[in-house]
């Protein structure tokens, strides 16, 4: 069974943030509290096992990819590729935040981590321990909610599957989600935007930001 520790999500300890730096560095899997759900993830690295285990581990099939949850908003800039303005808009007004943005990847993402039509999912958490451990790592952290496939998302970590959490190598148990929503799912791929999932935010924010108003 995967070890479980508790944790402040918006002040981690520096012991908690190393052991699960250190577990993702070395190929593990790691269940977490973000601001909206409980994710399961794993360094963004090429040729990382945990990123297959994830699947595995949400009974999930392999076609589907990843989001990433990154450190800054700046690194919008570092992972998409002919970002439209409205895109920029967006992460500068809601990021960090629960808003999730569709864009095409750059180079810098590697291809097994990008969807078949070449675009990737970008999100910088409300979490200092969240992009904390991205930012020590250096990479993204390639994350979907901790719950088996179409199975309700775990909002605490009490909520998370027991089976989930023996066959991740960690959970970090920070209580409640503060949001206990999902996150908006936004494509940034034509003008206008699409929202592809509304959540914490709501459409008529995301479209009004979107259209500098």
């Amino acid at each position: 069974m995967g070890a479980v520790v508790q944790v402040n999500q918006s002040n981690p300890s520096r012991s908690v943030v190393d052991e699960a730096v250190a577990t993702l560095a070395f190929g593990g899997v790691v269940v977490m509290p973000t601001d909206s759900v409980y994710g399961i993830g794993c360094a963004a690295t090429p040729a990382n096992p945990a990123h297959q285990r994830i699947f595995a581990i949400k009974h999930r099939d392999r076609t589907q990819t990843l989001p990433w949850l990154v450190a800054d908003p700046s690194d919008l800039g570092t992972y998409g590729a002919d970002l439209p303005d409205y895109a920029i808009r967006l992460a500068v007004s809601f990021w960090p935040g629960a808003l999730t943005l569709v864009v095409r990847a750059s180079d810098a993402v590697a291809q097994e981590y990008r969807a078949v039509d070449g675009t990737i999912a970008l999100r910088c958490p409300n979490s200092n321990l969240v992009r904390t451990l991205a930012r020590d790592l250096g990479t993204p952290l390639a994350t979907t909610s901790a719950n088996t496939h179409g199975a309700q998302a775990a909002t605490s970590g009490s909520g998370v599957e027991e089976r989930i959490v023996a066959e991740a190598d960690l959970t970090l148990d920070g209580g409640l989600a503060p949001l206990a929503i999902a996150s908006t799912i936004v494509s940034c791929l034509d003008v206008p935007p699409i929202v592809l999932r509304e959540g914490a935010i709501s459409t008529r924010k995301i479209m009004a930001c979107a259209q500098g108003n």
